[in-house]
């Protein structure tokens, strides 16, 4: 049997990563005394909350849905009108070719006889 080769690269080109990454370690939480104190230490800061996302959602008004939809059923009737017109014209080239192929068998198997 035939077996491929395989191209060996020895040095890779392009950028390199690796396949086992590690998760961030978090930082270390300070503890603050509810009371009172004195330790040097400051308030922390208050941590900002990340901003939520919306991903790809689409909101669509009932006209735009319609729209939409109208829009998709045009391409449809579109599409199929074409793929019908191509096969009717697949389905006259075949027929016309079978009656010339035939009227062409008629004609050499019976040739004409000239008296």
């Amino acid at each position: 049997m035939i077996r491929p080769r395989i191209p060996v690269n020895p040095l890779p080109t392009g950028i390199v990563t690796p396949l086992i990454t590690t998760a961030p370690t978090p930082a270390p939480v300070e503890q603050h005394h509810t009371t009172a104190c004195a330790c040097q230490h400051t308030a922390p800061a208050p941590a900002l909350a990340a901003p939520v996302s919306s991903g790809t959602a689409v909101r669509l008004s009932p006209t735009g849905v319609l729209a939409v939809v109208g829009g998709g059923a045009a391409v449809v009737l579109v599409v199929g009108a074409v793929l019908v017109s191509l096969l009717l014209a697949v389905a006259i080239t075949g027929a016309s070719v079978a009656v010339c192929a035939v009227v062409l068998r008629s004609l050499l198997n019976n040739p004409p006889r000239q008296r």
